[in-house]
């Protein structure tokens, strides 16, 4: 593991990169104590207290784990996929504000990754996943329900879906897709969309699911897409229009 000196910050990124790396290769294994900060800093030729930033770095990103006590250092953590979920999340929703990412081709990439897990889920679904969506059909249908609510209602629909594929590894590839996709999408559409037709179509692809059919999940997937694309066109059209008659009367 080596680095390159320029600052302190500089290091202390470039040895938690080496870290990582060593990490991500085997030559640190799960449950592995990492050296103390003393013979890290001998090793990088640096001082302790970059040794220590370099170490929050690695804990912030649940790397490693610290624990106290004579039998207490730095260890290699194990991470699960719900514990990598938030930092998927996050990654996908700043990637989307950003990059200033179309409604369509939002639209696009989602619902091609979910229609790829409808065969899967449709196989392997269990009857805790049916009654999640089916409980989520019911709360969308209630007419008191938030936008906001309505929102978070979706997601939990759409996270079922995925994850009745049983495949951890597709659920942690779509936490992106789902949660951070879908509110975006939500955000353009709510004010357009009519619910019913929602609720509608999420259960057409509950009882696909429910009878095992992945062809009749992938047509209500499809048609849920095309109505969605709908709705974005019409709103970003609508609100095009608005500003060029904002404009002209200015």
């Amino acid at each position: 593991m080596k680095t390159s000196p320029k600052t302190s910050t500089d290091l202390s990124a470039q040895i938690a990169a080496a870290i990582r790396d060593a990490i991500v290769s085997g030559d640190l294994i799960v449950n592995q104590r990492l050296p103390c900060e003393a013979e890290l800093a001998e090793q990088f030729t640096v001082s302790r207290p970059t040794v220590r930033e370099a170490l929050k770095r690695l804990a912030a990103q649940s790397l490693i784990r610290t624990q106290r006590g004579a039998t207490g250092g730095a260890f290699v953590n194990r991470i699960s996929f719900e514990e990598a979920y938030s930092q998927h999340i996050t990654t996908s929703t700043l990637l989307l504000s950003m990059n200033a990412v179309s409604f369509e081709t939002a639209c696009e990439a989602r619902y091609a990754l979910e229609r790829a897990c409808a065969p899967l889920s449709a196989a392997r679904r269990s009857a805790d996943h049916l009654a999640t969506m089916r409980a989520e059909c019911h709360r969308q249908a209630q007419p008191g329900l938030t936008d906001e609510a309505f929102c978070a209602s979706d997601v939990a629909f759409h996270r079922a879906l995925v994850d009745g594929t049983g495949n951890p590894v597709m659920s942690y590839q779509l936490a992106g897709a789902v949660e951070a996709m879908q509110p975006l999408m939500n955000m353009i559409t709510f004010t357009a969309r009519s619910r019913g037709e929602i609720v509608a179509l999420h259960t057409q692809v509950t009882d696909a699911l429910e009878a095992r059919d992945a062809g009749a999940a992938d047509t209500a997937l499809c048609e849920l897409e095309r109505y969605t694309l709908h709705l974005g066109r019409d709103v970003m059209a609508k609100r095009a229009k608005s500003r060029e008659n904002l404009t002209a009367t200015h």
